[in-house]
């Protein structure tokens, strides 16, 4: 099962390249496509809907591994329903849909992934009453979804956070098997994500030559989602759910926060978040995405560290909060003020 986890996420980052290509032609001859609007952070037209091939890829992938690992039966209802979203945003990509729906399907996926939890899996380990419990956990997973569409703004980002919290998973969950003993199985699910992000982001870097569309970062969110869960409540890696997706929580989190104070709509579209302050001001998209990555890095690195034992968890906690930070502080405070300046 080793062999599989570490060959899922090129095996399955290829195949969605491939058919990346396929659906940019059929997007194109549909002519699906995202076009640029006073919210857009690019100026061309580009096909939209690029979470097709994502979603083709990803959801057999789990179902072949989970049925090989003995996991099909609590994997199968979490494909199901992130198909039913990808179908729904998909939807919502072409003709669009009213925010009420599209909100009431992100409920209902995450309440039957929490209804498929058992009763001894708890986010915070017994400290809260079980009912307390999974509204927290689901009010968390219902963000996430949301967070992870809306920071899908620019050129590269998705992928880059899709191989960073997936492959960071991967990474935490093969040290901890290798080091406590266990099944590979949700590192190879987390492999497969990582994969196929990378896969994507061939296409997506800039100059992107294909948008991912809710078709594919809804469902990423969900999936993304219910394995953070899955690490936090099962296996009591509840930090790496902090740690990983730092950036994307705290830009996201910050972002909602100020527009709520400013009495804004939080489901409209904006170009408030960090990483669109610097693109506002002249930032390349590849320049941003890239700045990104090296704060996930970071995050990665520091995680593996701790799983490893080299460091104690809160140091890296500590690290994870000071380094977010400082990349947010940097891309509204210095990158955007240095290019809106030159």
């Amino acid at each position: 099962m080793l062999m599989v986890t570490l060959i899922a996420a090129p095996l399955t980052g290829f195949a969605t390249w491939a058919l990346a290509r396929m659906v940019l032609e059929f997007l194109v001859a549909r002519d699906l496509m995202d076009r640029p609007n006073e919210r857009s952070s690019h100026s061309r037209p580009v096909p939209r809907g690029g979470g097709i091939a994502v979603m083709v890829m990803v959801l057999p992938s789990w179902l072949f591994l989970a049925l090989m690992t003995g996991i099909f039966s609590q994997v199968w209802p979490i494909v199901l329903a992130a198909a039913l979203l990808a179908m729904m945003s998909f939807a919502d990509d072409v003709k669009g849909l009213s925010p009420l729906p599209r909100f009431a399907g992100h409920v209902a996926a995450v309440v039957l992934g929490l209804l498929l939890l058992p009763d001894s899996a708890l986010l915070f380990d017994g400290w809260l009453p079980l009912w307390a419990d999974r509204v927290i956990a689901g009010l968390a997973w219902v963000w996430f979804i949301n967070l992870f569409n809306f920071m899908d703004g620019i050129d590269g980002i998705t992928g880059v956070e899709t191989i960073a919290v997936a492959g960071g998973l991967a990474a935490a969950l093969l040290v901890a098997v290798a080091g406590q003993g266990g099944d590979w199985s949700h590192a190879a699910l987390a492999a497969v994500l990582a994969g196929a992000g990378a896969g994507f982001l061939v296409l997506n870097w800039h100059p992107a030559r294909l948008f991912l569309g809710d078709v594919g970062s809804v469902p990423l969110g969900y999936l993304l989602g219910w394995l953070l869960l899955w690490v936090s409540c099962v296996a009591g890696l509840w930090w790496l759910v902090l740690l990983l997706p730092a950036y994307y929580w705290a830009d996201a989190t910050t972002t909602l926060v100020w527009r709520l104070l400013r009495g804004e709509k939080p489901w409209l579209a904006h170009r408030d978040h960090a990483y669109q302050a610097a693109i506002r001001a002249g930032t390349r998209h590849d320049h941003v995405a890239l700045l990104i990555a090296a704060v996930n890095g970071g995050l990665v690195a520091s995680a593996l560290a701790a799983m490893i034992g080299l460091v104690p968890v809160w140091s890296v906690l500590v690290f994870g909060a000071l380094l977010t930070t400082l990349s947010l502080w940097y891309l509204r405070c210095r990158m955007g003020r240095q290019n809106g300046s030159s």
